[in-house]
């Protein structure tokens, strides 16, 4: 038996909603190439939305601003373990008469390692300087799938040249999301994305795992806050 992947499961999702050929799918740009493939593979045509700068997740009001009369759905991505504001999409999507198809939903119960990574994310948000930390949203449980950071500064060089110095160091960190689906060939679409590109240009994931010791997390936050210096901009 084959290996049931993210646009399999999506596309399934899609599917048993009824989204078809000459539907549009609302999607953020900011998220794995998966999604939007799985929209186009029920012959449905994704349209692109911003992201919240804090949650990385889709922003409501983009995808307000993406809805026409072809809208058919909406699908959020829950990234890096952050939840996406469902109460403001299922709200929007029942005045407009869309379908809202999760995408990563994450687990009602927490696990014993998602408890251990936000106890890990908790050490390095508290000690880490010169990086902007994760920031989650009121009320609600990140699971730190991913610890992702931002490297403020003058653009993806700046990012780029902190990636490649923390390696040097040992630390396996690595760009969760290197180029914004509206930019790839096969996707590409004339869009305005501000705080997707943004993103895009500054995040970087740092290595986090439930079964790390706190002497690896303390190597992590030495080797960041010793490259301070390579930012232009202090973080905020």
């Amino acid at each position: 038996m084959g290996t049931t992947t993210l646009s399999d499961t999506l596309r399934a999702g899609l599917e048993e909603q009824g989204i078809g050929i000459g539907d549009e799918v609302v999607v953020p740009a900011y998220c794995d190439s998966e999604v939007a493939a799985a929209v186009r593979g029920v012959g449905a045509l994704p349209v692109f939305a911003d992201i919240d700068p804090g949650s990385f997740c889709i922003d409501p009001a983009s995808v307000a601003a993406a809805v026409n009369e072809r809208t058919a759905a909406v699908v959020p991505v829950h990234l890096f373990g952050h939840p996406a504001d469902m109460v403001c999409l299922h709200a929007l999507a029942q005045r407009h008469g869309m379908k809202v198809v999760e995408s990563g939903a994450p687990a009602a119960v927490p696990s014993v390692e998602a408890v251990r990574r936000r106890q890990h994310a908790e050490f390095l948000s508290a000690r880490l300087t010169g990086v902007v930390v994760p920031r989650v949203a009121a009320g609600v449980r990140h699971t730190y799938e991913q610890y992702v950071v931002r490297v403020p500064g003058n653009g993806r060089p700046d990012r780029d040249a902190f990636k490649h110095a923390l390696r040097a160091r040992g630390v396996r960190c690595h760009v969760p999301v290197r180029t914004p689906l509206h930019r790839l060939p096969q996707f590409r679409t004339d869009v305005r994305l501000p705080e997707t590109e943004r993103a895009a240009a500054e995040c970087l994931a740092l290595p986090l795992e439930a079964s790390m010791t706190r002497r690896e997390l303390q190597r992590i936050v030495s080797a960041c806050n010793a490259l301070g210096g390579l930012l232009m901009e202090p973080a905020c």
